[in-house]
């Protein structure tokens, strides 16, 4: 079977679900427009998204822990 007798690739647009060719032509995929992609992108900016595991270290104190670290205190 040819590349030219397949079935095109479609996915559902992460945003509003609608179906996309998954091509190059399609310069927003796997969204279907630039207007789903910068909501999605908006959603990630106010942490409406995010990935799920631990919490990332918080460094505002990273100077303290360091100099802890230098004296040997455990606590």
């Amino acid at each position: 079977m040819s590349q030219h007798d397949q079935r095109p690739l479609t996915v559902a647009c992460p945003q509003c679900q609608k179906k996309v060719v998954w091509s190059e032509k399609n310069p927003y995929r796997p969204f279907c427009s630039e207007r789903c992609k910068l909501i999605d992108l908006g959603a990630w900016a106010d942490e409406s998204h995010r990935i799920a595991g631990e919490p990332a270290l918080d460094e505002t104190n990273i100077d303290e822990w360091l100099a802890r670290a230098d004296r040997g205190d455990d606590r």
